[in-house]
């Protein structure tokens, strides 16, 4: 057997068995979902955990959680002391709170998570699980760096992406539903200084995984995005025999 294969399939002795009965342990299977915001990648890894009954890690959270905590305590999301001690404080009721949409929790995310030693304490699906408490045995993940540096042994790699003007007419229209004032010009350069930094920062930044399937969503609407990366996912599902 090669070393992949001894990696894909670990057996372990089961406590109690006679003589030791091997289990057979099955490599997680990982779907990263990369890209940039308002592409639609959050909604659309939603939807395909549902349907593969995986659990859905949204790595974007993790960050804004943390923004949270800084702001709660009028620190500055650009200090790397401050942000990794807030990182370090990161609950799962601090991920449920109502706040990590505002906009101002996002500039400060996109800030603080261009910064090596927040990015860092993510970096492994371990740490992120224990933030969470999802295991990491099968689940759907999305940000910015899953496919790159999280999770580089995903089973499946999708980078969604969408045009500028797409993307800012859907940040505006959820903007706009949750009662927060949206002026396009504004919106506009707020995602393309957010774009910068998550595709300039030193450590991790916004790319393509070279073995990603690239999405463009521009012209097309969520239920033909799930279907396109449905069958994308289903497919590698049966090749891997699951």
């Amino acid at each position: 057997m090669s070393a992949g294969a001894k990696r894909d399939r670990l057996h372990l002795a089961r406590p109690g068995d006679a003589g030791g009965t091997p289990a057979v342990r099955v490599r997680p299977f990982i779907v990263a979902i990369d890209g940039p915001a308002a592409a639609g990648k959050g909604t659309l890894a939603r939807r395909l955990a549902e349907r593969f009954a995986l659990a859905h890690l949204d790595t974007g959270r993790l960050y804004r959680a943390t923004a949270l905590l800084v702001l709660g305590e009028d620190g500055d999301p650009a200090d790397p002391g401050v942000a990794v001690a807030a990182a370090r404080r990161v609950s799962p009721a601090v991920l449920g709170d109502p706040l990590l949409s505002s906009e101002r929790v996002a500039r400060a995310s996109s800030i603080l998570s261009a910064l090596p030693a927040v990015r860092a304490a993510y970096w492994r699906c371990s740490a992120i699980s224990r933030r969470t408490r999802h295991p990491c045995a099968g689940a759907v993940i999305d940000g910015r760096d899953i496919g790159t540096v999280v999770c580089p042994d995903a089973a499946v790699k999708l980078f969604v992406t969408a045009s500028p003007e797409a993307r800012r007419e859907r940040r505006a229209k959820e903007l706009r539903e949750r009662g927060a004032p949206a002026i396009y010009e504004d919106v506009l350069q707020d995602m393309k200084e957010r774009d910068a930094r998550d595709s300039g920062r030193r450590v991790a930044p916004l790319a393509a995984a070279p073995d990603a399937v690239t999405i463009d969503t521009t012209g097309l609407d969520a239920d033909q995005v799930f279907e396109q990366a449905s069958d994308i996912i289903a497919r590698a599902l049966a090749a891997d025999g699951r």
